[in-house]
């Protein structure tokens, strides 16, 4: 056995167990960072071949591995912003250099210029929201994705298209009555428009309907005439049509409006449906994240608006990631490819919106190892100091 052998064999432990200590160090420093995965060291035995008899000293190595893929507890917020991902997969954030991350760090705020941005600079990155179809994803890239940006949502107006008018004509009433009824349109600037629906009983089973706006008529083609069965159901027509106007620089759009749900039966005149799409200007008030991760704009009428669809991101081997600076990670060799899809489905976890995802630092299980790395420390070090002494024995032979 070689002397040298033994002290090197206790520094290369010393070593080992200092790692040990940086970890339990970054761990517990960042017990209270959002998204946070723990790190681990792993020690493996280097064994040198012995030969003649005498025992070759070798040493000890470390491997420093990632909770990555162990989800941290919640902790509620009030903020929509604050996003958490319950199960599998990671969101997607760019830097400032445009690269493209992953991440667990959910503690996004909506910034001056409308991006979301997490509290370590990352940007969100999603889809533009469809309510026709999903967008098309680039399964292994993040081609497509653009930065969430909800700057465009500060006031808002939309102009009416269509809508729905399901009313109850007395059928008891003499040829000649005439009821009336409004409903609220708006145009393209958000002004309120009220049109007034006419209806007047012209014979048995037989309506005309007429529709005004500042008592001119704007029905297209002319009065409709209503016409019900002996059930006292509408048979035609089922739908009319009002005329596109400009008011006052604005554009008022043609309306749709269904009529098939009206009845004439002996009952006084009731209206069961009565709805105009569109609404007027209406101010930004909040955001809403569903667990499907469509980012809505809310507006102070009530009215949700979708506008883009967070996408997420996972590969074969979290725990494989490479750790960057701001708890962010990149593909490696080892992580598999980065697959991309949405919340909710294809095995990615829900969002939480109003939710943090906790570091899974557990304080306890950390300063136990610390006390285990410095108990082990000491350990080496007597080996390491027992092996100078018996050096100091073998110089002092010759005196």
């Amino acid at each position: 056995m070689s002397l040298y052998g033994t002290m090197r064999t206790g520094v290369s432990g010393m070593n080992a167990q200092a790692n040990r200590l940086s970890t339990v160090a970054d761990n517990i420093a960042n017990a209270n960072t959002t998204g946070y995965k723990k790190a681990s060291t792993q020690f493996s035995s280097l064994i040198l071949p012995s030969t003649g008899g005498a025992y070759n000293s070798g040493g000890v190595t470390t491997d420093v591995r990632y909770s990555i893929s162990q989800q941290g507890p919640f902790t509620y917020t009030t903020s929509a912003t604050d996003l958490a991902i319950n199960g599998q997969g990671f969101f997607i954030v760019t830097g400032a250099d445009g690269i493209e991350y992953l991440t667990r760090a959910g503690a996004f705020t909506v910034m001056d210029d409308g991006s979301m941005v997490n509290s370590a600079g990352f940007k969100l990155m999603g889809y533009q929201y469809s309510s026709t179809a999903d967008p098309t994803i680039v399964v292994n890239g993040f081609d497509g994705l653009s930065e969430i940006n909800l700057s465009s949502g500060s006031l808002s107006a939309t102009g009416s298209t269509g809508g729905a008018l399901d009313s109850n004509l007395p059928s008891n009433e003499p040829v000649g009555y005439t009821k009336t009824t409004s409903l609220v349109a708006y145009d393209s600037q958000g002004n309120t428009r009220l049109l007034d629906f006419i209806y007047t009983k012209t014979a048995d089973n037989t309506w005309t309907l007429d529709v005004q706006y500042n008592g001119a008529s704007i029905i297209d083609p002319g009065v409709q005439t209503l016409n019900f069965d002996a059930d006292g159901k509408l048979t035609s027509p089922m739908s009319i049509a009002t005329v596109a106007q400009t008011i006052n620089g604005a554009n008022f759009a043609a309306l749709n409006i269904t009529i098939g749900g009206s009845t004439q039966l002996n009952a006084e005149f009731n209206v069961s449906n009565g709805k105009i799409n569109g609404n007027a200007a209406s101010e930004v008030v909040g955001y809403e994240i569903s667990s499907d991760g469509v980012v809505s704009l809310k507006y102070d009428n009530g009215k949700l608006e979708p506008k883009y669809r967070i996408a997420m991101a996972n590969v074969q081997s979290p725990d494989n990631l490479k750790p960057l600076p701001g708890n962010v990670y990149a593909q490696s060799n080892d992580s598999g490819v980065i697959v991309m899809g949405y919340a909710g489905n294809g095995g990615y976890g829900s969002i939480l919106s109003g939710a943090l995802e906790d570091s899974n630092v557990d304080i306890a299980e950390e300063l136990t190892s610390m006390i285990e790395a410095q108990r082990n420390y000491t350990a080496n070090s007597k080996v390491f100091q027992t092996g100078s002494e018996l050096m100091d024995v073998l110089v002092n032979l010759k005196r």
